[in-house]
């Protein structure tokens, strides 16, 4: 956002006109909701010392302390600054509104979308997808947000995102899911397992071997539904909440897994390799697709990047990912 100032109410007790940048109240509402000036810069990607030089000035325009700064336990707002965040939030979302209203009466796409994506998507689709839309629509901005598909929901319900891609799980009724693409689960296994050499291989194969779940809200889900489907119960010899992780134990044969986003490479972080073997049968797949709140109106911005999603994304090409080979 711009360093466009905005003057503080004239009551002020210095009688003066004292002034404040929209940039201040973003870097403000971010380390607020983030409790530290370090996850602040991860979310919105300005430095540290840029994040804490605008809260300082702030809290000095305002005549008061916004934070407890406690080392061990991050940031906490004063009673002041939970209620500065709450008059924050709204004159943001005010400011914001007149790039939305100004796009709407001139026919042009502008202003920053608020984009969420489930972190196993993330690493792949989301670089190719911010970046075609942005080098689209110049007057654009993607600020990009990455959690587990429940956070996602929870994110999109409270306005802190726009639209997200996502998966189709569990999608509560108040929510609009618009489907993208299919994506069929295989197994991934380290190139020396017994099972490496088949071309593919069944459930009740799998499951007689150790399976390193991928341990997410709704996912863990899915990933099980496929195998109680065929009444089977995996053995699972791992829990595991991050991909790379559990690819690099693959590689190294700790055991075995299941996913559906196929990597353009099939290398683990440490340099061991992976084998892909399709599932036989017709396992069900997930589809990835953008989701956002049924009862808003999409902006023009928003309604503009859904169609870029459509032009995008098919089920033999996803942004970033190997397409999956054609079922036997």
């Amino acid at each position: 956002m711009s360093d466009t100032t905005a003057p503080r109410h004239a009551g002020h007790a210095t009688g003066g006109t004292m002034r404040f940048t929209f940039r201040q109240i973003e870097y403000f509402i971010a380390a607020a909701e983030s409790g530290s000036i370090k996850l602040a810069s991860e979310r919105i990607n300005i430095s540290q010392p840029s994040i804490s030089t605008a809260i300082s000035q702030l809290e000095r325009e305002l005549g008061a302390q916004l934070f407890l700064r406690r080392h061990a336990q991050g940031l906490s707002l004063t009673p002041v600054g939970r209620q500065v965040l709450a008059e924050a939030k709204l004159l943001l979302d005010k400011a914001n509104r007149l790039y939305e209203t100004a796009s709407e009466a001139t026919e042009t796409v502008r202003g920053t979308l608020a984009l969420g994506c489930l972190v196993t998507l993330a690493p792949m689709i989301l670089p190719e997808v911010s970046q075609k839309f942005t080098a689209r629509y110049p007057g654009t901005q993607v600020l990009p947000g990455v959690a587990d598909q429940e956070t996602l929901l929870n994110r999109l319900e409270s306005a802190e995102l726009d639209v997200a891609l996502g998966y189709d799980l569990m999608v509560p009724d108040e929510f609009e899911f618009e489907p993208l693409a299919e994506l069929p689960p295989y197994a991934m296994v380290a190139q020396s397992h017994a099972l490496a050499d088949r071309p593919s291989v069944s459930l009740e194969d799998l499951s007689g071997h150790g399976l390193i779940l991928l341990d997410l809200p709704l996912s863990r889900d899915y990933f099980m539904g496929l195998f109680a489907r065929e009444g089977l119960t995996p053995r699972i010899v791992a829990r595991i909440p991050h991909a790379d992780v559990i690819r690099t134990l693959v590689a190294n044969d700790f055991g075995y897994a299941i996913a559906n986003v196929r990597p353009r490479s099939t290398r683990a972080m440490d340099g061991h390799d992976v084998s892909l073997l399709r599932i036989e049968g017709d396992p069900q797949p997930m589809r990835i697709g953008l989701l956002r709140i049924a009862r808003r109106q999409p902006t023009r911005l928003v309604s503009t990047f859904r169609a870029h999603c459509r032009a995008l994304f098919a089920d033999d090409h996803v942004p970033g990912m190997d397409a999956p080979p054609p079922m036997a």
